[in-house]
């Protein structure tokens, strides 16, 4: 590339060819005491990894990176950061496509899922997040295809190099967002991109299946379902189906 991507003020990268997983060098470097805004950027990953452990492809050509942030909250607060991380991958993405966001964290474009969101926290004894790691992969050059998807995937295209710039200036413009207005503004954004109230979902709980319809997110970012056995609260789940 011509010139170093270019980063929000204040905001440091790491950049490396390859690497086992950024979220891993990540968390390293957190615990070294790295500032929030240290991002880990590899052009490739051996061992990247997305939510309940799945492997996530990682070969070059798509966009591999995780961020260090320092929220300064109770662990509970620090998992409203995947709806944050989600609205700035929607951010990112060019007009004139079709962006919607699936929860927990999720975000699909045309229809198809262009990206995988991870976040890890350590947790003091005071029960105060002392740093979390925010894995963002977004699929640029190609559209990976894995037979565990439950749904095709799509790509952004354009450059990496680009790619990180959008994704980096979103995801901080996100987060004083965050910060200055709380979940609520962010809860707003993320379900006027949401699928709509009522459409009928499935949600897998471990072993069970749970059929009902959309009811949103909550104000701390459980998902809402009506049952036919009344409503349910869903703090941990895979939504399947539709891109609510």
């Amino acid at each position: 590339m011509s010139s170093a991507p270019v980063l929000p003020d204040g905001w440091r990268l790491v950049a490396l060819d390859s690497v086992g997983s950024t979220m891993d060098e990540a968390a390293r470097l957190a615990d070294a005491g790295a500032l929030e805004g240290t991002v880990v950027w590899a052009r490739e990953q051996s061992g990247g990894r997305g939510r309940r452990g799945r492997r996530w492809a990682s070969a070059p050509g798509n966009l591999y990176t995780t961020t260090v942030l320092r929220p300064d909250c109770t662990a509970a607060r620090a998992a409203e950061l995947g709806f944050v991380a989600a609205l700035a991958v929607a951010d990112m993405v060019p007009e004139g496509r079709t962006v919607r966001v699936k929860w927990p964290n999720d975000v699909l474009v045309d229809g198809g899922k262009i990206a995988g969101i991870l976040l890890e926290s350590a947790v003091g004894q005071d029960a105060v997040v002392q740093h979390v790691v925010a894995g963002i992969g977004v699929n640029v050059s190609f559209a990976p295809q894995l037979p565990e998807m439950r749904y095709p995937s799509a790509a952004l295209g354009g450059t990496v190099e680009r790619a990180l710039e959008k994704l980096m200036a979103a995801l901080a413009a996100r987060l004083a967002e965050w910060r200055r207005e709380g979940f609520a503004t962010v809860r707003a954004g993320w379900l006027a991109k949401a699928g709509p109230l009522g459409a009928e979902v499935d949600v897998k709980l471990g072993d069970e299946l749970v059929r009902g319809r959309f009811g949103g997110v909550d104000h701390e970012g459980a998902l809402l379902l009506e049952t036919a056995s009344g409503p349910r609260r869903i703090v941990s789940g895979e939504l399947l189906g539709r891109a609510a």
